[in-house]
């Protein structure tokens, strides 16, 4: 089985349909999020929730995100605190994950939620905002890759990964955020940040006047998508913070930083030359991607700071770095 790839800039109504169509018969489709590419499927069907998980390789204790059309939807399945609501209605759709309580019979299965009483929701924009509208239900979709690995941003990297895998791939241009969702939880109106994403969370205070609490540590339960320890990973080992290359390794630097023994370097790719953060996200998985295929057995990257997206791109670069099972 070989993926049909649809691109929606020159047959969007017929991707739309087609896509409609194949999450209608219980299976997932590789779509389009402006945070990077999704593998979506019903998030109300156990057979096509399960279908993600046999796609990716993915622990079934690792939540899925559900995302939903609007505001209006998101409430048929979910409690609203005045803090989450008001989060929602500043950084929605966009690249928020809120987890917040299932209400009860809500119809999203609990495979989804890795049988948790809570559900992480996101509105998302663009075409995955039609399409969910198009289909009438939830869909969970997790990043359209192979569990553990370097997150896809546009749809020549899924079709690498799991083109084989896949019925269709809907081809939306590049991610333009590039890293995935930033997912908070509010409890006893304290913000807990569990994975930093596309939103910062200086923007989270700016919006609500509320300071966000970080999680110290590695997290004993897995209440989100992304927490585990090794996760977002190439296949060569991941050297942060350096300041010289090795001979044979690909370096990945950022702000057109000077590294001793460059000369050296298998590669060298700038996650953004003139220090933008905002660049530099939105190439991260990319150049991880291509930084792989060199074939060089390790890639160094140079310190990012670590205000703003950098805090979202340092935790990605520090799971991809993590020790691996």
């Amino acid at each position: 089985m070989t993926a049909q790839i649809i691109d929606i800039t020159r047959e969007h109504d017929g991707a739309l349909a087609k896509a409609c169509a194949v999450l209608g018969d219980g299976l997932p489709v590789a779509i389009p999020t402006e945070t990077v590419y999704g593998l979506a499927a019903d998030a109300t069907n156990p057979a096509a929730i399960t279908r993600i998980y046999e796609t990716k390789g993915r622990p079934r204790f690792n939540p899925l995100i559900c995302h939903m059309s609007d505001l209006d939807m998101a409430e048929r399945y979910a409690e609203f605190d005045p803090i989450s609501r008001k989060l929602a209605e500043a950084f929605w759709p966009g690249p928020l994950t809120l987890i917040l309580p299932l209400k009860p019979e809500s119809g999203i299965h609990a495979l989804a939620t890795a049988g948790l009483d809570t559900v992480g929701i996101r509105l998302p924009k663009g075409f995955a905002s039609e399409l969910i509208r198009a289909f009438g239900r939830p869909l969970a979709a997790p990043s359209a890759n192979t569990s553990g690995k370097v997150s896809p941003t546009s749809a020549a990297h899924v079709a690498d990964d799991l083109g084989d895998k896949l019925v269709l791939i809907i081809d939306g241009g590049a991610a333009p955020v590039g890293v995935e969702s930033t997912i908070v939880r509010v409890e006893d109106g304290v913000i807990r940040l569990l994975r930093p994403g596309g939103v910062a969370a200086e923007e989270i205070e700016k919006a609500t006047g509320l300071q966000v609490i970080r999680s110290e540590g590695p997290a004993a339960i897995i209440e989100a998508p992304g927490m585990l320890a090794s996760h977002y990973a190439p296949g060569a080992a991941v050297r942060l913070n350096a300041d010289h290359v090795d001979e044979g390794e690909a370096l990945i630097r950022f702000g057109s930083a000077p590294v001793a023994g460059v000369e050296l370097a298998k590669a060298v790719f700038d996650l953004s030359p003139s220090g933008d953060l905002a660049q530099a996200a939105a190439n991260l998985f990319d150049y991880l991607k291509q930084a792989d295929a060199t074939g060089a057995a390790r890639v160094a990257v140079t310190p990012i700071p670590d205000h703003g997206l950098g805090e979202a791109i340092n935790d990605r670069l520090a799971r991809a770095a993590a020790p691996r099972e």
